[in-house]
């Protein structure tokens, strides 16, 4: 019934659109509903466009933001005088008095004292309010005030500040975000609400990226995280939210920088970034960088080489064309980290030893290309489209999955990987903003669709007397003198190759309804449409070729949120969202198990006080799937199944959990962070069937408690002016590492137990810097009090964090 509701409102907002024109004037007319706007735009010193700027009339509350051309639009005014207010955090607010008449339509324009590097300057270093800007992933501009989500921006000022390596250092700075592990080195994965972010949840300019590679992070601009479902606008994705890095994008203006950066364990980095016109139409930018690095992990090396170039075109006054590519190359040693004692103990060793081989390596290779098209039809319409492509190859060698026994000795199992990713998707986003009587829409709808293929290869190694099959030899992880270490690379035949090719497909519309200056409505709908085909598999020995069943699923994705708004400064929402998690296996009739649907609530309260100098952000959430798929107890003929392959959607997992926010500038200079989020995610049904779950247990590798907090100072004045100095507290609670205990036996019914605990941990990192005119000196010391602690997956990749270090940065701007 809530689906044929929210149908039948997005149908009738979309044929108020087309009856917009005529239908809506004659229908304001006759009731006498005010007919008056004020269309502004709003430019730098310099002529301009100040993008996200904030324009509130005082009277009634009316709140909007500038686009990227400086655009604004406010409409449904009664006659008389208004008070506009132009708002940025770091700059000089503008206030200004006009009056207006009844249905006219009032054009303004306005100059900020800044000129538009300053701006830039300001957005980098200042901005840090929660809710000041929207973000680009959501595809439409809505007011962070407006929409009934939770959201956080992490900005380059951050990102170059606290000297981030990787996208887990960003991270640090997302309240409820927290990486979860770091499986033999070769990825971060990270978890929020219960749920892990994969390659559906992970994006870069608004398109899904590979999640097996360590993002560059010299070339962003900023990073999105939009917590909470946004199946209505990816579809597949699970409900913890999504991340996107955005790049940094080409300029008019001409400049650059070059850095250098070096730090323990012989880290060495050079970096450079350039930009400026072409023409008085195109513009450019390429930035790229080298990394060296040793590890605090014995025998543990990398070296990566990143490229990104990008070019803007202005093909007319109301259209623009980016286009941008980048190119990462990372050969590194994989670690698989410490281990554990029988499945469920963290050895007691040294952070520094590691358990592979000598020759062990891993290549990873990740390319893509992006054209975005932006068209402006009127100051309400938009088009937006976008291609992309993706390739990722990865070809891996090495022992792996250290499990050892209760008194160290461990068989290295060998694993290699040969593999590689092609990912096209393609997407185009309408947006609109008219009126019907007194409410005001602003309204989204597009279509999206990717293909995508995964090439994956199967070896067979040479066996070796008194190991099992793939074993390498025997170590002991306690005592590395106890047995004689190989060092001989085997040779790895190639046994078997699959081709795994999957395609998406899905349209969407949803309105953001401002009732009034107090009342918005979000509504949304999505149908999706998912073709897992047959994966087509070749035995290299014989040549003989299988293709395996294809799976074909679709699922609608509804969204409701109200927001109530008491005031311009305050914002409290409740909402409603569905996503959906594609499952494997057959039902006991055999057929393909359908897809799990996860309905999310969410309610919360934003405040920007102060004109912005403190914000502070409430949400509370809770996330339940409710036909989680576990093995079914019982085959169609009524006999007990043992076949962990038939499932039945009789399941469930909650998750409950609340996130409180804060950002502070009390005084000029001073910059302000802080966060904390509880979860509890749990199973809350399962069944006494083999390999079902055990009711009431929290999942693995979420912690219940996570804080994050950061001080920065930058000193204005006097001999210290220039100087930049802050530190950033980050916490992650206890939690479970292992799998969960699982049903072995059913008469009577017992329960293996493979779980164990993990404390948590708290790291610091004290960070300063200096500049002066167009030189700038940066050093950092992560983790200040070396404390120790372990990111874990499941039992065999239990990688310790990394010990006090430094890292410093200089650079040139120019």
């Amino acid at each position: 019934m809530r689906r044929v509701v929210l149908f039948s409102l997005l149908t009738f907002n979309l044929y108020t659109l087309a009856q917009a024109g005529t239908a809506a004037p004659r229908f304001a007319a006759a009731i006498d509903i005010p007919a008056a706007t004020i269309t502004g735009q709003v430019k730098t010193a310099d002529g301009r466009p100040a993008a996200f700027v904030t324009v509130l009339i005082k009277e009634n509350k009316k709140l909007t933001l500038t686009d990227e051309n400086g655009n604004f639009v406010i409409k449904g005014l009664k006659e008389g005088t208004y008070t506009l207010e132009i708002t940025m955090v770091g700059v000089k607010p503008q206030i200004n008095t006009v009056q207006i008449k009844k249905d006219e339509t009032l054009s303004l324009s306005f100059m900020l004292e800044e000129n538009a590097g300053e701006l830039s300057a300001v957005v980098v270093t200042s901005g840090r309010s929660l809710n000041n800007r929207p973000v680009s992933i959501g595809k439409i501009t809505i007011h962070p005030m407006d929409l009934p989500q939770s959201m956080a921006v992490v900005g380059q000022g951050l990102i170059r500040e606290q000297q981030a390596q990787r996208l887990g250092d960003v991270i640090k700075n997302v309240n409820g975000v927290y990486v979860t592990t770091t499986r033999g080195a070769v990825q971060e994965s990270f978890g929020a609400r219960g749920y892990g972010f994969g390659s559906s949840n992970l994006f870069k300019n608004g398109a899904r990226i590979n999640s097996g590679v360590m993002p560059e992070m010299s070339s962003l601009e900023r990073v999105e995280v939009l917590k909470g479902s946004s199946a209505i606008l990816f579809g597949q994705v699970a409900p913890g939210g999504i991340l996107n890095m955005v790049t940094k994008q080409p300029k008019f203006d001409g400049g650059g920088e070059i850095s250098f950066r070096a730090g323990s364990y012989d880290l060495y980095k050079p970096a450079f970034d350039i930009y400026g016109p072409l023409s008085s139409s195109v513009a450019y930018r390429v930035n790229g960088t080298y990394e060296s690095a040793g590890s605090f992990r014995d025998q543990v090396t990398s070296s990566r080489a990143y490229i990104n170039p990008s070019l803007l075109f202005k093909l007319g006054e109301n259209t623009e064309l980016v286009t941008e590519g980048d190119y990462l190359f990372h050969r590194f040693t994989p670690d698989f980290g410490i281990g554990s004692l029988n499945n469920t103990t963290i050895p007691s060793v040294p952070r520094s030893r590691f358990m592979g081989t000598s020759w062990q390596y891993n290549k990873t290779k990740q390319a893509t290309a992006t054209a975005t098209l932006k068209h402006r039809f009127s100051d309400a319409w938009k088009l937006n489209a976008s291609v992309a492509y993706q390739l990722y190859q990865r070809d891996y060698y090495g022992v792996e999955r250290i499990q050892a026994a209760s008194n160290g000795d461990w068989t290295r199992p060998l694993g290699k990987i040969l593999s590689r990713e092609d990912y096209s998707t393609g997407q185009a986003n309408l947006n609109g903003k008219f009126a019907t009587g007194d409410w005001e829409h602003n309204l989204l709808t597009g279509v999206d669709a990717d293909h995508y293929i995964t090439v994956n290869n199967d070896f067979r190694f040479p066996a070796v007397a008194g190991l099992p099959a793939g074993g390498y030899d025997k170590i002991n992880i306690l005592d590395p003198e106890k047995y004689m270490q190989r060092t001989d690379v085997p040779e790895a035949t190639p046994i078997r190759k699959r081709n795994a090719p999957v395609d998406r497909f899905g349209v969407y519309a949803q309105d953001l309804i401002k009732i009034s200056s107090k009342f918005n409505v979000l509504a949304g709908l999505r149908w999706s449409y998912v073709a897992t085909k047959g994966i087509d598999s070749t035995n290299l020995l014989t040549g003989a070729q299988t293709i395996g069943a294809s799976r074909y699923d679709q699922a609608w994705s509804p969204r409701l949120g109200l927001v109530y708004k008491p005031s311009a400064n305050t914002s409290f929402f409740v909402s409603y969202a569905n996503s959906f998690v594609v499952n494997t296996g057959q039902d006991v009739e055999g057929n393909p198990v359908k897809p799990s649907l996860i309905d999310q609530y969410e309610a919360g309260v934003k405040n920007e006080l102060f004109n912005g100098l403190l914000s502070a952000n409430v949400t509370v959430y809770r996330i339940k799937n409710n036909n989680l798929a576990q093995t079914a107890p019982f085959r169609i003929d009524g006999t007990p199944n043992t076949d962990a392959g038939i499932k039945q959607l009789t399941g469930q997992t909650t998750s409950d959990g609340v996130e409180v926010d804060l950002a502070a500038h009390p005084v000029k200079g001073l910059d302000i962070l802080a966060g904390y989020s509880y979860n509890y995610m749990r199973y809350t049904k399962t069944d006494t069937t083999v390999g079902s779950f055990k009711t009431g247990e929290r999942l693995v590798n979420n912690p219940a408690h996570t804080a994050n907090g950061s001080i920065f100072y930058t000193f204005g004045n006097g001999l210290l002016n220039g100087l930049k100095t802050g530190v950033t507290v980050v916490y992650t609670g206890d939690r479970f590492g292992g799998w969960n205990t699982d049903v072995v036996s059913t008469n009577p019914v017992k329960y293996r137990t493979r779980i164990f605990p993990v404390e948590g941990f708290t790291t610091v990192d004290l960070s300063a810097g200096y500049t002066y005119k167009k030189i700038s000196l940066m050093g950092k010391v992560p983790n200040l009090t070396n404390a120790l602690n372990y990111y874990v997956h499941e039992n065999y990749s239990i990688n310790p964090i990394p010990p006090a270090q430094f890292v410093a940065t200089v650079s040139y701007k120019f």
